[in-house]
């Protein structure tokens, strides 16, 4: 896509997200691994990324046709380039324009597609398959509303959320950044108020407890109408 029709997506409306996610990857907030875009440990230790891609590629797999994949919040791609391979278009996603040109130098495919977006904001690509992971934990309630109404569009949504492990109040509202609701022992469930999200199947494709014991990273399929 030029520079020109990706403009012609983008509404003129300020991204206060924007910055803070550009301060995480200038300031290595999320970790330094020596690169130059590191999106933290969830997306680059084993016992996080194996079970997730293995679920993932499983479900991608069951499908007769290949799906057409949007890779909502792609990061630093560690994750996102091995699933590249089952799809018959992936198409990266982030809204910091300085890591969406350095996955485009960095990763080749012919069915890969990097867009500099801001998820609440433009147009989204359209797509078989939205996946979000760990994502929407960073956003405020406002802004994950406007992702939602969004991903209507698609057959599946995959959404991978960082979870109190007991039974915990959902969707306490935060400022956008960093930090998660799970300081405030709250997490992102989109089926739950104010957001009510309608879906017509849930599966729970992966759910990894953490050592800490008190929280798990829960990996849903929701299946659209």
């Amino acid at each position: 896509m030029t520079e020109n029709s990706s403009n012609k997506k983008r509404k003129k409306t300020p991204w206060p997200t924007k910055a803070a996610m550009e301060q995480v990857y200038e300031m290595k907030l999320w970790g330094d691994n020596q690169t130059t875009f590191y999106s933290g440990e969830g997306s680059h230790h084993p016992d996080f990324v194996n079970p997730y891609i293995k679920a993932v590629i499983s479900f991608l797999k069951q499908h007769n046709s290949a799906l057409q994949v949007c890779d909502l919040g792609c990061g630093d791609f560690n994750i996102g380039k091995q699933l590249v391979h089952y799809t018959s278009r992936y198409t990266g996603v982030d809204i910091v324009s300085d890591l969406i040109l350095h996955n485009k130098d960095t990763f080749r495919a012919d069915n890969l597609i990097f867009e500099c977006l801001d998820l609440a904001v433009d147009e989204l690509p359209h797509g078989d398959c939205a996946i979000l992971r760990q994502v929407l934990q960073h956003l405020s309630n406002s802004e994950i509303q406007n992702i939602l109404n969004k991903l209507t569009m698609f057959k599946y949504v995959i959404l991978t959320e960082h979870l109190p492990a007991s039974h915990f109040s959902p969707n306490i509202d935060i400022i956008s950044g960093q930090g998660i609701r799970l300081k405030n022992g709250s997490g992102v469930n989109i089926l739950e108020p104010p957001f009510k999200f309608k879906v017509k199947e849930v599966s729970l494709l992966a759910s990894l407890p953490l050592k800490d014991g008190k929280s798990v990273i829960v990996t849903n399929c929701y299946t659209l109408f």
